[in-house]
């Protein structure tokens, strides 16, 4: 008896999936643990493992929605693995070209329309290809409705008149993640009072610290000393001083959070995923380092999970890796705030009155100022800021290496 393959929950909450893409076809032999399938979750984007070798019949297709639990395959056991094959060869016909003689009235008639009316003469038809002008849209006045090197000099574009390239559109579904997403960033500008505030950080004393250190740190870590250790432990501190930043609108109510679960986002092959770092507040750099990669690694090679990215409390994006000097980012919901880095300019600055040259990035806090007034706002990032421009008295209680862990 084939083997009924149902669709797993991907996670809590989720009663629902949305066939992407299959990755096998209908008559294929599979075999056990064989990614067969991609299933798209409101949350995330799947592989679907074969549960057992054999021949695999496809009972759903590519942009169905299936339930939690309904059969999307089955898989014939008993059927033997193809000899020489990785699946069953499949029925081929040879394909006959017949070729026929057209009957000479054809002929004639197709020799004629190369005379027909707006067909230009080679000297105007360079002409009108170098005014970009379409034969068809001229009238000829030459024999048989040809049109002259004088018709093609006379003719003029019209306004709006498509060029010569290629004017091409494809219509594509979005996947069930992609339209969750922007489900959820318009709920977010909807739904919340969501106003940006910006300020600057001179980033100086963290290249001067990741220029002494960051070699000793990855032989002895494994992983790069970056900037995000940096940020999510400058967050961590700035929370613990603000915890209406760390606190979320539920109905009626305000709920505080004594952990800092903190959202990052990262490019997956599938789009924008956001992983989660758990209880930030008990990571060293070397912890949040390891962490970050873990998750980035995950993201890349589409194994995330749906657990995985739910739960932050606050969400750190970094669009600086893009080339992105400033924006607004959108809240993630139901969280109350969300920092944006940007990349890190050279600019002139002025320090002890004087002007200088500095690393500067402009960073914002895009907040729910429902829950957070301005004054929690500014004075979280400006405590961001304090942080990552004193980084060694504010986020390594002046010891460097105890800090790193060197």
């Amino acid at each position: 008896m084939p083997l009924e393959m149902k669709v797993p929950s991907p996670g809590e909450s989720i009663t629902e999936v949305e066939i992407a893409e299959w990755l096998v076809e209908d008559g294929d032999y599979v075999e056990k643990d064989q990614a067969i399938a991609e299933v798209d979750s409101d949350k995330a984007t799947l592989e679907l493992p074969a549960e057992a070798s054999g021949i695999i019949t496809l009972k759903a297709e590519e942009g169905d929605a299936v339930a939690v639990g309904e059969v999307v395959c089955l898989i014939d056991t008993d059927a033997p693995k193809p000899v020489g094959n990785d699946a069953p060869a499949k029925e081929t016909k040879d394909l006959e070209v017949e070729v026929k003689e057209e009957p000479k009235e054809s002929k004639e008639a197709d020799k004629a329309k190369t005379y027909a009316t707006g067909t230009p003469s080679p000297a105007a038809k360079k002409i009108l290809d170098e005014k970009g002008i379409d034969a068809a849209s001229v009238t000829g006045t030459g024999r048989d409705g040809r049109i002259t090197k004088e018709d093609a000099a006379k003719a003029v574009p019209s306004m709006g008149s498509p060029g010569p390239g290629e004017r091409e559109s494809k219509r594509k579904k979005l996947s069930l993640l992609r339209r969750k997403v922007a489900e959820r960033l318009v709920a977010a500008k909807n739904e919340t009072a969501m106003l940006t505030t910006f300020n600057e950080v001179d980033m100086g004393p963290i290249f001067e610290l990741r220029k002494e250190y960051k070699e000793t740190f990855k032989e002895k870590h494994g992983v790069s000393l970056g900037f995000m250790s940096f940020f999510t432990l400058a967050v961590v501190r700035a929370l613990e001083l603000y915890p209406d930043v760390n606190s979320m609108i539920d109905g009626d109510y305000k709920i505080t959070y004594d952990y800092k679960d903190i959202s990052i986002a990262v490019s997956g092959p599938k789009g924008l995923m956001v992983p989660v770092i758990r209880n930030a507040e008990d990571l060293s750099f070397r912890g949040v380092e390891a962490e970050v990669k873990r998750l980035a690694l995950r993201a890349r090679d589409g194994e995330i999970t749906v657990d995985e990215m739910t739960g932050g409390t606050f969400t750190i994006s970094n669009g600086g890796v893009f080339g992105s000097m400033l924006s607004t980012p959108i809240i993630n919901p139901p969280q109350s705030g969300i920092l944006g880095m940007h990349n890190i300019v050279e600019r002139p600055v002025v320090k002890n009155g004087e002007i200088v040259i500095a690393p500067v990035m402009y960073v914002a806090l895009s907040y729910d100022h429902r829950i957070i007034d301005g004054r929690e706002s500014v004075g979280f990032l400006v405590a961001v800021k304090e942080a990552l421009e004193n980084p060694v008295e504010l986020l390594m209680n002046n010891d460097v290496k105890k800090a790193l862990e060197l």
